[in-house]
Order: C-alpha cells, then sequence, then structure tokens
C-alpha cells in the first residue's frame, strides 16, 4: 500500500533527484515549456506550483528561498517579473500537461509541461 507515500523516487539518490527537479523548474520557467517522461513532469508541477505560490507572496523571505532554489538569476527575474503577476487571480493550476508519443528508444511515456 502506498499510503501517506509523499514523492516519487525516480530511481536516483536524493540529492539527484532534488537537483534533477531544480533543474527542470529552473528551464521550465525560462523556456515556458519543458518535455520529459510522465514521472518526472508529474513532480516538477508540484514543484512549479510551489515556486509560483511564493513568488505571488513577494515577501523578503520567499524571494530569498527562490534566490536560493532556482539555477538561474534569469529564471528568477523571470518568475518575479512576469509569471507571478500573471498568475495573481488563479488559486493554483498553473501548468498543464500533454501527452506526446512515447520514446523511441524504450517506450516511455513522454509528456510536455508548459504554463497555462
Amino acid at each position: 500500500m502506498r499510503h501517506k507515500v509523499a514523492h516519487r523516487k525516480l530511481g536516483r539518490p536524493t540529492q539527484h533527484r532534488l537537483s534533477l527537479l531544480r533543474s527542470l523548474v529552473t528551464s521550465l520557467i525560462l523556456y515556458g515549456r519543458v518535455t520529459s517522461t510522465e514521472a518526472k513532469i508529474k513532480e516538477v508541477q508540484k514543484v512549479a506550483a510551489k515556486v509560483v505560490r511564493l513568488a505571488k507572496k513577494n515577501d523578503l523571505a520567499s524571494m530569498r528561498y527562490l534566490d536560493s532554489y532556482l539555477y538561474s538569476k534569469d529564471a528568477l527575474y523571470k518568475l518575479i517579473k512576469e509569471l507571478a503577476p500573471k498568475y495573481t487571480e488563479r488559486p493554483g493550476g498553473y501548468t498543464r500537461t500533454l501527452p506526446l508519443s512515447p520514446r523511441k528508444g524504450d517506450g516511455a511515456s513522454m509528456i510536455l509541461l508548459e504554463w497555462v
């Protein structure tokens, strides 16, 4: 049974998994869309929602946390100046997923994640 299982392990050690999620969220902010496997995208969606929620708060502690979390200052600037104001009235659901054809090499289900 999977009662109270908080996240997927993605077949990686903890630090590698967290680094992967930070990298994918930074790429999503910079480029507006990211393509990956279904499991990774579902985890990135949760992190992206948290990042946007923090950016919408617009207080010093949130900005410092986001500055340390995101890998790029450009991503932080874009998040604060473009994305957070865009979603001020939206209570959640900041991203959408679009299924793609399976990956050619191993048949893994691929998904495109983009901002709404």
